[in-house]
């Protein structure tokens, strides 16, 4: 079994017809889900998330590839050092 990493993967969704596509990634990846928070910046036009993931390194950058691949959507990860 590969180890887990602690991770928080950053989402910023500039085109909302991606969304569906988004949630679609995190519901496939949710057995590495800890826990997720979206907050809707109206005054921006974008919606900020927050998702913290428990998971293999592989894992973890082939969802952030995934959702970085989608339109008007960019991805980024922080790992622990743990």
């Amino acid at each position: 079994m590969q180890e887990k990493r602690l991770a928080v993967l950053s989402v910023v969704v500039e085109d909302r017809s991606s969304a569906e596509r988004l949630n679609a990634l995190l519901s496939e990846y949710g057995e590495c889900v800890v826990g997720r928070m979206g907050i809707p910046y109206r005054e921006k036009g974008v919606s900020v998330l927050c998702v913290v993931l428990d998971a293999p390194v592989p894992a973890i950058n082939a969802l952030t590839g995934k959702i970085g691949q989608l339109s008007g959507v960019t991805a980024k990860t922080l790992f622990s050092k743990f």
